[in-house]
């Protein structure tokens, strides 16, 4: 079944006289139907989105940082302790 054939789902929306008309004019220009354009520009912006939230970008001196604090973290303090303590009184031990 081609990408086309499967799409079923129906979505409306109401939107800006403007935005309309720049739709059209950005499918028209990659030679696509209006629906073709908005359903692949909604793809990509939901994809980036979640992409956006789920995934940590670090650079390499970030990644450093973060595998040394894993290897060489200080003890706990007593913050942590209480909050520790807390948790096993609300979760039970982990």
């Amino acid at each position: 079944m081609t990408e086309a054939a499967s799409r079923n789902a129906r979505l409306e929306t109401r939107i800006a006289p403007d935005t309309l008309q720049l739709a059209k004019r950005a499918a028209e220009i990659e030679g696509r139907s209006l629906s073709d354009y908005v359903a692949t520009a909604l793809d990509a912006a939901a994809r980036r989105t979640i992409e956006e939230t789920h995934i940590i970008r670090l650079s390499a001196e970030g990644q450093r940082a973060f595998v040394d604090m894993l290897l060489n973290s200080p003890p706990p303090n007593e913050a942590l302790r209480r909050a520790q303590a807390h948790h096993r009184r609300l979760i039970g031990p982990a």
